[in-house]
């Protein structure tokens, strides 16, 4: 008897065009404590198919979101142009809209914080929504009003029933990370004030394609994004885009302007020119998808080649960074202890730790300057300027920097 193909979690079309399949995997964040190093992980397929209908690319839903989230491992407090990122966002907003003590703001995925200080700062009222207990905490601590919760529309209707209507929604990089899409932007409609504004921040899908991102693609991401399926799915839940803008952040994202239908703001041609872009790229044409999947397995082999000649001929590697999209490189790769002695990270939960799957052991960023490292791999390669700023001190001793995306590059 044969399998029923999956649907498409917004659509509900069958699903049959693969765009890539990057073999098996664990959950990107289950970072592990040595004593669970000889325990039974779990393994999960990654791979991604494109809806013929609605052109939403997406895995199913293998892994439970509560699984993922509830000892969750990123804090977004730990990448410094992240944390511009948030300011210019919060200057921009408070100008653009005319934001002030008697506004209201959300932000859905609130992570620790990182954004809703700076409205805390300006006495701009505030609440986050934040379904991982380690982050949620983290912002409560810096005096940042959150509520450890997932947003769908149940909760929307709760915060409504409240009396709550926000002059400002931000779900930044949140969008990719819901498995029950509808709920989610079904909600958005039931706390935005007449005229209120949700901005949502997501990876490009154009841009993971043109720029061979496959390593952003791991089970905590259950969607990737156009410009035009962004438009579909929110217009199908009554909300209409009237601006976007291209960023640099995650290698290359979009955040999108959207409102309740009936609101007065005033939609830009930047909207459907880049709707025009994306369909001229193929985006909207089935058979322009597979191909990437070959690229994949073209960096793969180009990294893997690499490292392994780096090793015979005795140099020490060293990584730079446990982010998620690591684990997936690392995973597909198969790159373990015999080609990376170790990597390093900023973020104090994950020392002592080891990364998923491959079990390389992480210490904090000191480790560096102690064993003087031959090559240093960056894992987290969309903050590539940040991270070769901080270790510039590593040209002391020689070392040479290494990013696998967009290609296998020694700089």
């Amino acid at each position: 008897m044969s399998k029923t193909a999956p649907t498409c979690r917004f659509c509900g079309t069958e699903l049959h065009t693969t765009m890539v399949d990057l073999g098996m995997s664990p959950p990107s964040e289950n970072f592990l404590l040595p004593a669970q190093s000889n325990e039974r992980e779990s393994f999960y397929p990654l791979v991604v198919r494109v809806c013929g209908d609605c052109y939403l690319v997406q895995l199913e839903e293998y892994v439970d979101p509560q699984e993922i989230f509830d000892d969750y491992a990123y804090f977004s407090s730990f990448s410094s142009a992240w944390l511009t990122h948030a300011r210019t966002y919060v200057d921009d907003m408070t100008r653009r809209f005319g934001l002030s003590g008697d506004s209201f703001v959300i932000e859905v995925a609130s992570n620790d914080g990182y954004l809703l200080q700076n409205f805390v700062e300006r006495d701009i009222p505030c609440l986050g929504i934040e379904p991982a207990r380690t982050v949620a905490d983290a912002a409560i601590e810096k005096g940042v009003p959150t509520r450890q919760i997932f947003f769908d529309e149940q909760t929307a209707l709760g915060l409504s029933s409240e009396g709550i209507a926000a002059d400002l929604i931000a779900a930044n990089n949140v969008l990719a990370q819901v498995a029950d899409l509808n709920s989610f932007v079904g909600g958005f409609r039931h706390v935005l004030a007449d005229q209120g504004v949700l901005t949502i921040e997501f990876p490009h899908l154009q841009t993971l394609l043109d720029r061979n991102e496959f390593d952003t693609i791991y089970h905590e991401h259950y969607s990737y994004f156009s410009m035009g399926t962004t438009k579909r799915i929110l217009g199908a839940h009554g909300l209409r885009v009237f601006d976007v803008e291209e960023l640099w952040t995650h290698g290359g994202s979009l955040r999108v302007y959207a409102c309740l239908e009936e609101a007065s703001h005033v939609t830009s041609t930047s909207v459907e020119a880049l709707i025009d872009r994306e369909r001229e790229a193929g985006m909207f044409d089935l058979a322009s998808y597979p191909e990437f999947e070959q690229r994949a397995r073209r960096i793969k082999r180009e990294l893997l080649k690499l490292l392994i000649d780096a090793r015979e001929r005795g140099l020490h590697v060293a990584a730079y960074g446990a982010p998620g999209k690591g684990n997936t490189l690392l995973n597909y790769c198969g790159i373990r202890t015999d080609l990376i002695d170790y990597a390093v990270d900023r973020n104090p939960y994950k020392h002592g730790r080891l990364t998923p799957g491959t079990h390389i052991p992480i210490h904090p960023p000191e480790l560096l300057a102690d064993t003087r490292p031959d090559l240093i791999v960056i894992l987290p390669w969309n903050l590539r300027e940040e991270i070769a700023e901080q270790l510039e001190f590593t040209r002391e001793w020689g070392a040479r920097l290494v990013v696998p995306i967009p290609e296998v590059e020694v700089f």
